[in-house]
């Protein structure tokens, strides 16, 4: 009996874990493309792929668990955020200026998600997805993960790679061109500051 009320309790730990977890996924999504501020949307980025990594982990998928937080909401967001601090980010508060199409479509992409949750959580519970698919005791492994990298999925895995590059690349030619941009418009205020005075003599 005292088995049975401790793993009656243990799932509802669960559950409610997903739920959370779930929730705070869609909430830090649409917050990513509702912020004015590329810093504030990096911070919500980072929220995401932790509420993500805990999904992985309701999913036995420890590796890809922290794979997502080591390598995306380590390594990765801190590349975004010194591409971020190197252009400058907008000195504009959160949902400065009303809600904006990009709004309007996260929180309609947010709604489609939960309608498409609530579908899945109807059918498992009508035991419509009740049959599990046969893996293998090496599913989920380290060495079974780099191998279907290198072999099944190496061209999206260096496309990756490619774009992350691309996308750091383009942040410090953007950084490069707002610091011209600023040296040439601060550049005309000192000569017209200037001439009054040579002008007076």
């Amino acid at each position: 009996m005292s088995t049975l009320v401790a793993a009656s309790a243990a799932n509802v730990l669960v559950w409610i874990v997903w739920v959370v977890a779930g929730f705070s996924c869609l909430a830090s999504g649409v917050a990513v493309v509702s912020f004015s501020n590329p810093f504030y949307s990096a911070l919500a980025l980072i929220g995401n792929l932790g509420s993500l990594a805990i999904l992985y982990l309701l999913l036995s998928a420890e590796f890809v668990a922290a794979a997502q937080v080591l390598v995306y909401a380590g390594a990765v967001m801190v590349m975004f955020l010194f591409v971020i601090a190197y252009v400058g980010p907008r000195m504009e508060a959160p949902w400065a200026g009303g809600p904006s199409w990009q709004t309007l479509g996260a929180v309609g992409a947010a709604g489609a998600l939960l309608v498409e949750i609530v579908v899945v959580i109807s059918l498992k519970a009508g035991d419509s997805l009740g049959t599990s698919a046969a893996v293998g005791a090496s599913f989920g492994t380290p060495a079974w993960i780099g191998r279907i990298f290198v072999t099944d999925h190496l061209a999206s895995f260096e496309i990756t790679s490619i774009v992350l590059l691309v996308a750091a690349v383009g942040g410090v030619i953007l950084g490069s061109h707002t610091r011209r941009r600023a040296s040439e418009t601060v550049a005309p205020n000192v000569v017209e500051q200037r001439e009054p005075v040579g002008g007076a003599r």
